[in-house]
């Protein structure tokens, strides 16, 4: 009997050949959907103090919108009347202030300018209030300013005119006459709020009130003008450095600005297709600017609303007004900032946060690891929600005492709402490409109807400015893998030397045969 040795190729290419006739066969589950809709969470309304809560609840109930925009704006209220006075000492030489930048996102028709009204009333009352205060001195000052400066060019005029002998003295005290008018500081009128002006007036707004603002608006319209409406190209420097309170220096002819720690403020509402154009800001991801901002997704109960709801509390809307009017006129007179400090034991609940959100922000791994420009934010974001929480709850004296574990944890549960509904929004705006990416394949087997396809196939259909090279390609691919769509074929050899073969991926027959 004759035996012949068995060609190893050859049996391996049986097993392939074999293994891929059985993935062929194999039944298909029902794909998971690439993009399930994110359960958003609901806002933790009991992290106010009962003033603030009930306010919140009460205008949720009025206009018939989720608590959730109320909640959010009232956050920027705290912001409006705390920052630029207050920062939070967290340990080190670490201290967060304790101004945020919130965006807040309803389509038309959601009553959102109606929130926003109620929200912002008080602060609007405690600019003309503040105004009111300093009308003397401003007037006072004017005056002053303009008598010594006739003294001045009065003395000038005079030692121009003089003899030679006298021009000496004269001059010397036309001078130093000048001088004294020139020392004399006629005070800004007191501004809290600006609403849709442009970068470079918000930069002389922040200079002239002691490097405190606010940009409130029911609109949103500040996105356009950061992305460049009226310059032609994007102008993000003063919200960059007015959040993080870093030095902002401005050169303009005739004049310079320098803020040493400007505490800006920003409260917007906006419709959810905005949140894709701040997207679209050329370098707002890539600087930072997309970071900063704290996200709120409210649902939308347009269709579900009350016709004749529960109409607001006086006691309860006196109440709102009375607290944001103290805490504001509290702090409003301070130059230096009021600075909170932590019991250890808030300390040790921020560390405890701190540790449970690391692992998140790994690229590999980390659900955070995405959108970690913003996620890596959220240790400083906490203390200042924290401060902000504190001072709500000591609208008068909230310096003079510490933040407590209980205040600490109450701002890690924001953070986790904000964490939730970011998440949500950065889908929209496209944060994660694999997961774009996945979408333009997945369009794209939906439109060949394949039954199977090889890499190569791909290329030449996906735009290259999407996919340059196969290593795009392939993240994009597992994770279609991953949720069913596709299954990965093993590569069948030829027997002969070289690279082995691109391997196929069969395709989920729902793509080829829709009605099935």
């Amino acid at each position: 009997m004759t035996t012949h040795p068995v060609d190893s190729s050859e049996l391996w290419a049986g097993f392939e050949a074999l293994d891929a006739q059985q993935a062929a066969a194999a039944p298909w589950d029902e794909p998971i959907p690439l993009t399930a809709q994110r359960e958003l969470p609901a806002f933790p309304t009991e992290v106010f103090p009962a003033w603030l809560g009930d306010f919140v609840r009460g205008v949720a109930e009025e206009t018939q919108t989720s608590v959730d925009a109320a909640a959010s704006l009232a956050l920027a209220v705290l912001s409006t009347a705390a920052g630029g006075r207050a920062v939070v000492h967290v340990r080190g030489r670490w201290r967060e202030p304790v101004n945020l930048f919130v965006v807040m996102a309803l389509p038309p028709g959601s009553r959102k300018s109606a929130v926003f009204s109620l929200m912002t009333n008080p602060l609007y009352r405690c600019e003309a209030l503040l105004a009111a205060a300093s009308a003397g001195a401003i007037i006072e000052a004017e005056l002053t300013a303009k008598l010594a400066k006739e003294v001045a060019d009065n003395a000038a005029a005079k030692a121009a005119r003089a003899e030679a002998d006298k021009r000496d003295q004269l001059v010397a005290e036309a001078i130093g006459l000048a001088q004294v008018a020139e020392s004399i500081v006629v005070p800004t009128k007191p501004r809290l709020l600006a609403d849709d002006a442009t970068p470079e007036v918000i930069a002389s707004l922040l200079a002239e009130q002691g490097g405190r603002l606010s940009v409130m608006s029911a609109e949103g319209g500040i996105f356009d003008i950061i992305a460049g409406r009226y310059s032609g190209t994007p102008n993000m420097e003063v919200f960059l450095k007015g959040q993080a309170g870093d030095r902002l220096r401005v050169d303009r002819r005739g004049r310079e600005e320098f803020i040493e720690s400007p505490a800006l403020t920003m409260g917007q509402t906006v419709q959810p297709s905005v949140l894709e154009d701040i997207s679209r800001i050329k370098g707002a991801g890539d600087r930072g600017l997309l970071g900063r901002f704290l996200y709120s997704l409210p649902e939308d109960l347009v269709g579900y609303r009350e016709v004749l709801p529960e109409p607001l509390s006086e006691d309860v809307a006196d109440a709102y007004e009375e607290r944001v009017t103290a805490l504001t006129m509290a702090l409003a007179g301070w130059t230096d900032p009021a600075v909170l400090q932590l019991t250890p034991e808030a300390n040790e609940a921020l560390a405890a946060y701190e540790r449970r959100q690391e692992p998140r922000l790994r690229k590999r791994g980390g659900d955070l690891g995405h959108i970690r420009n913003w996620a890596a934010k959220l240790g400083g974001a906490t203390c200042r929600l924290a401060g902000l929480l504190h001072l709500a709850s000591h609208t008068e004296d909230g310096h003079t005492q510490p933040i407590t574990a209980d205040t600490m944890r109450d701002a890690v549960k924001l953070s986790d709402y904000f964490t939730g509904h970011a998440l949500a929004v950065f889908d929209l705006m496209g944060a994660d490409h694999t997961a774009s990416r996945a979408h333009t394949v997945l369009e794209l087997l939906r439109t060949q109807k394949w039954t199977e396809v090889s890499k190569r196939d791909l290329m030449v259909k996906l735009s290259r400015s999407e996919f340059p090279t196969v290593a795009d390609l392939d993240p994009a691919l597992d994770l279609l893998e991953d949720h069913g769509y596709v299954r990965c074929q093993p590569a069948q050899r030829t027997g002969g030397r070289g690279r082995p073969p691109s391997p196929r991926y069969l395709i989920h027959p729902q793509l080829s045969e829709p009605t099935l």
